[in-house]
């Protein structure tokens, strides 16, 4: 979706995927949301990035606020321009001030919602206009719409 221009009714299209997932989020029993099972999860989950990270990643690690930056990593070990894993955000080389602010709200939402979070994901699609996780943590910042094309 980068660099393409988003349809005239993105920001109508993103603010229904924000009231479906709040209306998913009804569904879930309170005590797997910002819980300790939730926080066990996205602890569990940034072990694994963390791997995943050290096995790959040929470039700089980095700690940025609270992410863990692996940069370097190659194109088929991480999705878009780079993929969150609990804490770790895994890239090439994508690390722009925008993108880490991006980045960083999808540590709150793997803290959040734990290992849920990759069936929440996969549930809210490929297509980041319509994705709740990335309209949340901001579709100008991800990269996902032009600047230009934002109501700021």
């Amino acid at each position: 979706m980068s660099g393409s221009v988003p349809p005239a009714d993105w920001e109508a299209q993103a603010q229904r995927a924000l009231e479906r997932g709040a209306r998913m989020d009804a569904w879930i029993p309170a005590f797997l949301l910002d819980s300790p099972i939730s926080r066990l999860g996205f602890a569990w989950a940034t072990a694994v990035g963390m791997l995943w990270g050290a096995m790959w990643s040929t470039g700089r690690v980095e700690r940025v606020g609270e992410l863990l930056v692996f940069r370097g990593m190659p194109g088929w070990s991480y999705r878009r321009g780079g993929t969150c894993v609990g804490r770790c955000y895994l890239t090439g080389g994508n690390v722009s001030a925008r993108v880490l602010a991006h980045e960083a709200v999808h540590v709150r939402q793997w803290r959040r919602y734990g290992m849920l979070m990759p069936v929440l994901y996969l549930l809210a699609g490929r297509n980041a206009l319509r994705n709740r996780f990335e309209i949340e943590a901001g579709l100008v910042q991800g990269g996902y719409v032009p600047v230009r094309s934002a109501r700021d």
